[in-house]
């Protein structure tokens, strides 16, 4: 891999997609080292966990009429209290924590890198009780979201270069089960210009579950 060296995270005139710094991030979570990962500060990894904590509970939820407005009442004093914290998008920690599962991101199910490089990616995963689709089952749409995400990190890492989806296509094989350590393996098979063509796996053990391929397209510069 070229070295990366770490440039400012990008911020809204200068972003070039949102995603320039993230294989210069990638590359420092391999390295251990050149990356600030004290953005959202040392209990941010808790404060996430108890989110998704939340989540899993409220996919299964059922509440009385008192119970649903007691924590009516909470989550509205809890949102007010967050109000003083939202930031905009550049400065949110939920996308530079390579620190934490999915780097701290909740709209992502939880997986954890093992390895990146120019030659692909391995990863750990955990659908979660939210992810539920049915039948103690991961929703398809979960695991097509996790498939995006990893491809394109792939496809970033491949070319050093940013780059958006334009096609995903996932083949589910067997069920994927629920709150099971899962790996996944995502890389760049080839780039034609601007073309970079992507797959990907995810395993129970040695049951295949689901795999993808797709298309990304490297953004020219300055394009959204």
């Amino acid at each position: 891999m070229k070295e990366l060296h770490a440039d400012p995270l990008p911020d809204k005139e200068h972003h070039e997609g949102g995603f320039r710094p993230l294989s210069e991030l990638t590359a420092a979570h391999e390295a251990a080292k050149n990356v600030d990962i004290a953005r959202g500060g040392p209990h941010y990894g808790q404060f996430i966990e108890e989110i998704r904590g939340l989540m899993d509970r409220v996919r299964l939820a059922s509440p009385s009429d008192e119970l649903a407005l007691e924590a009516i009442g909470m989550l509205k004093e809890l949102n007010d209290k967050l109000d003083d914290a939202v930031v905009d998008e550049w400065s949110t920690p939920s996308w530079t924590r390579f620190d934490l599962p999915a780097r701290g991101n909740i709209t992502l199910p939880p997986f954890l890198i093992d390895h990146i490089d120019q030659q692909g990616i391995d990863a750990r995963i955990t659908f979660r009780t939210f992810h539920l689709g049915g039948n103690s089952a991961a929703h398809g749409g979960q695991i097509a979201t996790v498939f995006d995400d990893l491809l394109g990190m792939a496809a970033a890492v491949h070319t050093g270069s940013v780059t958006r989806t334009a096609s995903l296509t996932v083949d589910y094989r067997s069920v994927t089960p629920l709150n099971t350590e899962l790996s996944v393996r995502a890389w760049a098979e080839h780039s034609e210009g601007r073309k970079v063509y992507v797959r990907a796996t995810l395993h129970d053990g040695d049951r295949l579950c689901a795999e993808a391929h797709g298309l990304f397209i490297v953004l020219k510069p300055g394009q959204p």
